[in-house]
């Protein structure tokens, strides 16, 4: 597991004396990370059994089960995405991307560290960062930008001017407004066969990857948020947004100039019409459209 940075938590919580490393979501927890649990989510705060010495802000109105305070040092809080966020802030963590050592091959300029696969086109003015695994047979046009964390599979298209491994907008609020950026330390994997049409922005995970799968094919002009994640053989038709932790089953149809709401599941082999505002989750094998989708 990565480290991300190295915080003594005793000044969090008394009596509790470990360093935390990393972050990480409920939905794949890790030893010694910070992490939030929300009301919306209590469900699945029994995974924090599974794992230890993790700091965990906690909604204060909740009890704290005694097998997963005596693991972790849990804070109760008013609202704990907010104090997560400023765990981030107040010690100064920020992660961005930093440039390093690169070379031009071909007009492409490859950051040292970035595993390029065999019979891969790469067109002048991509830039790939040092943390891209690319497999065989990908196809980079002009213009493309991998940065951070990206993974892509085999028989992958990716055309001009397409920008993957961008943050997305995770903030929060302070006590008097002020707006609070939280760090984005996931990636982005991308399956086999997948194609990417041009001006697309891919934003990398939160803390989780964003994952696109196998087959799928998103076309121009699309924004595809952090955590999303898009099934198998799915279809996404050009200036379709889908915003943060939305995600699809397999061989789904969103039309084009639609907008998928946050944390919404569309089911598989279901079709989203043209211009539609989906905001809570379709079942599978429906058609919706509309505004709200209907």
């Amino acid at each position: 597991m990565k480290n991300y940075f190295d915080i003594d938590i005793s000044k969090y919580a008394v009596n509790k004396y470990f360093r935390v490393l990393r972050p990480a979501s409920l939905n794949f927890p890790k030893d010694n990370a910070v992490m939030f649990v929300t009301e919306k989510y209590m469900n699945r705060a029994e995974r924090l059994e599974t794992v230890k010495n993790c700091l965990v802000f906690w909604p204060e109105n909740i009890d704290i089960p005694e097998s997963i305070s005596l693991k972790h040092a849990v804070v109760p809080v008013e609202k704990p995405r907010s104090a997560y966020a400023n765990f981030f802030l107040n010690n100064n963590i920020h992660n961005l991307p930093l440039p390093s050592e690169y070379e031009v091959i071909n007009g492409a300029y490859i950051e040292m560290g970035a595993v390029i696969g065999k019979n891969c086109v790469i067109f002048p003015d991509v830039y790939i960062g040092k943390d891209v695994v690319i497999g065989n047979d990908v196809y980079i046009a002009s213009g493309v930008k991998l940065v951070g964390s990206v993974s892509i599979g085999d028989h992958v298209v990716i055309r001009d001017n397409t920008v993957i491994g961008a943050d997305g907008l995770t903030t929060s609020r302070d006590d008097n407004g002020e707006a609070i950026t939280i760090p984005q330390f996931g990636g982005v994997s991308i399956e086999d066969d997948v194609q990417i049409g041009a001006n697309v922005v891919i934003a990398r995970g939160a803390i989780d990857d964003t994952r696109i799968g196998r087959g799928s094919k998103i076309d121009s002009s699309c924004f595809i948020s952090h955590n999303v994640s898009i099934g198998e053989d799915t279809f996404i038709v050009g200036e379709t947004i889908m915003f943060g932790s939305s995600s699809t089953g397999k061989q789904v149809l969103i039309s084009g100039n639609s907008t998928i709401r946050d944390s919404v599941h569309i089911g598989d082999k279901a079709v989203v019409g043209m211009g539609a505002v989906v905001v809570k989750d379709v079942p599978e094998n429906s058609v919706v459209k509309g505004n709200p989708a209907k």
